[in-house]
């Protein structure tokens, strides 16, 4: 069992290099500018933690050759990035910091940040195909992937999960399952999904995966928790962007119906209950644990 910490110097350092090769050089001169805007919000740091999970999946599997799959998964990376550059836009969250950095929209504007996340969209599903084929994987797992990655960012989960987010503002809202259902859409599918598809290409059977599956939602359910926790209690310098955001907009969380310590006591359980999908995976999952733990005591 590896520290987070390990974990984290090990493999973001591998995954920056090759986001870097996918974003270094446009099609053409005229391009330049929008390629600036995807790389700038890309490379502009974060835990790196979707191709992580699916790299530790992908292990829990007993596995070997991890990183030859890296590329392939820098794709859960772009489709997240996209999809920060336009949960910050004015239309939507109306954030002026991610990462401590000025968000995409304040440095590109606001009509380039929207084609720089449409951009990082569909870049993600060609660099699927294109590195799936460099990597060997045969046709039939890189269409799973693809299936099981769409499903969970389109409609049906976070794309979902976000327009269900926006009709809750301003709303009386004292239901823990309607917020659990944004955040399962919002967040825990895209985190399931990276789990799962560790082990589509690890060629698990259905009881594992059905075992990643659910150590991802019940680990996202968790990091969403913890992120209404820490949008009220965080340190702003250390999140990276501005705190209180939720009570400004009027929305819904965990801590305004539950309070602080019983959001804190519902995240510990689904910790729990990811650590116990664990169980089923025949190989090391203890730098899956590590991650798990990581989540619920994070403090960005």
């Amino acid at each position: 069992m590896r520290a987070v910490k390990d974990i984290l110097l090990y493999y973001c350092p591998r995954i920056d290099t090759a986001l870097n090769e996918i974003l270094a050089i446009p099609p053409s001169e005229e391009l330049n500018y929008l390629y600036e805007s995807m790389k700038y919000s890309v490379m502009a740091g974060g835990k790196r933690l979707r191709p992580i999970l699916s790299l530790l999946s992908y292990l829990s599997l007993n596995k070997k050759e991890e990183e030859k799959y890296i590329p392939l998964l820098c794709s859960l990376e772009l489709a997240h990035t996209y999809s920060l550059i336009h949960d910050d836009l004015p239309s939507m969250d109306n954030d002026d910091l991610r990462r401590g950095k000025a968000t995409n929209h304040k440095v590109f504007g606001e009509g380039n940040a929207i084609l720089a996340g449409d951009g990082l969209l569909t870049l993600a599903f060609e660099n699927i195909v294109r590195s799936g084929w460099k990597a060997g994987l045969k046709d039939r797992c890189i269409l799973n992937i693809i299936i099981c990655f769409s499903e969970a960012i389109g409609p049906d989960g976070m794309v979902g999960g976000q327009s269900m987010d926006l009709a809750s503002e301003n709303k009386i809202i004292n239901d823990l399952d309607v917020i659990k259902s944004i955040h399962l859409n919002k967040t825990a599918k895209f985190l399931s999904a990276a789990s799962v598809i560790g082990g589509l290409i690890g060629d698990a059977n259905e009881e594992q995966l059905e075992a990643l599956r659910k150590y991802g939602e019940k680990i996202g359910l968790a990091f969403q928790i913890i992120d209404d926790i820490l949008d009220l209690i965080g340190d702003e310098k250390t999140i990276g962007k501005p705190i209180k955001s939720d009570i400004n907009k009027n929305k819904a969380t965990y801590p305004s119906i539950a309070g602080l310590d019983e959001s804190r006591k519902l995240a510990s359980i689904e910790i729990q209950q990811a650590k116990q999908a664990l169980t089923l995976l025949p190989g090391d999952t203890g730098d899956l644990v590590s991650l798990a733990d990581f989540i619920l005591e994070r403090s960005k």
